[in-house]
């Protein structure tokens, strides 16, 4: 019996309405003969809220309160849906992340899955043909610690539900008909890709695009899992996200990404000589802090300024590590910039053309849109520009790398 693992994000559950239509999307997949799981997020908001709770009574919560609390909201949404699945007559359990046993690190909340302990408990709900209805987002510690796996972690349980179990693809459903070119709202004309590789989707969603989690791309990677990417609204075709395949690389750019979500902090007059970056960098890794991009100016002096991103979600608690970490190399100052934006062009077909960084910036330039910081890899170029700037950032290089619609 074939086994179908469904994900269900917040949007798709935001109502009793968008329940009902979830529930008829499983038992329906049921009625076709297959053993069903689903995977649901929390209603649309709900977290949000919870957070924004959290924060009126501490203004620094702790993090293990904060999983301890945003934890409920998967759990009313596995309850709700299996309600809905038995008003359509179908047998249908709840389970949240801990009864299913899912163990992550002690990371909270940005914990990473190390082992499903009970895998055979949901093997068994399966053959008393039950539609198993999973929180997704979150886990526990090897000591019973709730934990989450950061936003759009309810993605990364899909994915790494659909290897334990053997399912032959995960399905991820949104409010969205699957990737495009460019985020829709703002280039109306991005086109929906059939493919994309796992390399390309991993870069696109650590660089911003918010259809899909980039853990849970990795994890799809690695495991070879198959994931398609579709609506929930409708019944449209999606975007598989696979392996590379050989016509992948005749597309160049393969879509363009859009974070406004970063802040770029800059530590001035640090002392030029070796081992002082090792050691401002060893200072913010030891406080779980991730920083993206990292740039150096030398400048005319015997002192040199590092430039680096970051999350604006992080800067509260980052921001006294980094002048911690300019005090321990005695730098001068340290300074913050929250108005920015990283636009970025993506494409595993950027290993064999020559010429795409050029025609990147000669596009920008073309805007006046200057360019603060630049970052590339295999197949990625990311450039740090005016926050305002963002969206005609993104515009002008889907109309130069001819993304739109045939």
């Amino acid at each position: 019996m074939r086994l179908v693992v469904q994900k269900y994000g917040g949007s798709s559950v935001a109502n009793p309405k968008r329940i009902m239509n979830v529930a008829r999307r499983a038992v329906q997949a049921k009625r076709k003969g297959n053993q069903v799981i689903v995977v649901v997020s929390a209603m649309q908001g709900e977290t949000d809220r919870l957070i924004h709770l959290a924060y009126q009574v501490n203004p620094d919560p702790s993090r293990r309160e904060m999983d301890q609390m945003v934890s409920t909201g998967e759990q009313v949404s596995v309850a709700l849906l299996a309600m809905a699945i038995h008003r359509l007559g179908e047998k249908a359990i709840s389970m949240t992340g801990f009864q299913v046993g899912i163990v992550t690190d002690e990371l909270h909340t940005q914990a990473k899955i190390v082992d499903v302990l009970h895998a055979d408990r949901v093997k068994k709900c399966l053959r008393e043909e039950n539609i198993v209805i999973i929180a997704g987002f979150q886990g526990q510690t090897r000591n019973h610690a709730i934990t989450t796996l950061g936003r759009g972690g309810s993605d990364l349980t899909a994915v790494a539900m659909a290897k334990v179990f053997g399912a032959k693809v995960c399905e991820i459903y949104t409010d969205v008909d699957g990737v495009y070119t460019a985020d829709p709202r703002i280039v109306p004309n991005a086109r929906k890709l059939k493919e994309i590789s796992y390399e390309t989707m991993l870069e696109m969603a650590a660089l911003g695009s918010k259809v899909m989690h980039s853990r849970s791309v990795e994890v799809g990677k690695i495991y070879g899992v198959p994931i398609l990417v579709r609506s929930s609204l409708n019944h449209n075709s999606g975007t598989l996200i696979t392996e590379e395949k050989k016509s992948m690389e005749k597309e160049v750019v393969s879509g363009i990404s859009l974070n406004t979500q970063e802040a770029k902090v800059t530590i001035f007059g640090v002392p030029d000589r070796p081992g002082v970056a090792a050691k401002i960098f060893k200072i913010i890794a030891d406080h779980h802090i991730n920083v993206d991009m990292i740039i150096q100016n030398k400048t005319n002096t015997k002192t040199t300024d590092i430039s680096f991103t970051l999350m604006k979600s992080d800067l509260k608690r980052s921001l006294p590590v980094v002048e911690k970490s300019a005090e321990a190399v005695k730098a001068a100052r340290v300074a913050c910039d929250e108005d920015i934006a990283k636009v970025s062009i993506v494409g595993v077909g950027m290993r064999s053309h020559s010429g795409v960084a050029s025609k990147m910036f000669s596009a920008l330039a073309k805007e006046r849109i200057n360019i603060e910081m630049i970052s590339t890899s295999e197949i990625r170029i990311s450039c740090v520009i005016r926050g305002d700037e963002g969206k005609k950032a993104v515009r002008a290089l889907h109309q130069t790398f001819r993304l739109a619609k045939k």
